[in-house]
């Protein structure tokens, strides 16, 4: 009976991390540990902080070279 309720459990747990992945619900928390593991004395900045930037760069002015948003 374990095997029976294992199974369906595996598959929703990945898909749980497939879909935060996918909308990108992760990325502060890897860039969190991607700074403190290369200068750990570095700010970190606030989850709204990171996210208005990521905003900026998607979206910003095609002619600053970083824009990778719609059109």
């Amino acid at each position: 009976m374990s095997r029976l309720v294992a199974a369906p459990r595996r598959a929703l747990g990945w898909l749980r991390w497939y879909i935060a992945e996918f909308t990108g619900e992760t990325a502060y928390e890897r860039h969190v540990a991607w700074l403190r593991r290369h200068d750990p004395s570095a700010p970190v900045p606030t989850r709204r902080a990171f996210e208005r930037r990521r905003t900026d760069e998607r979206y910003g002015d095609p002619r600053s070279g970083h824009h990778r948003g719609c059109c």
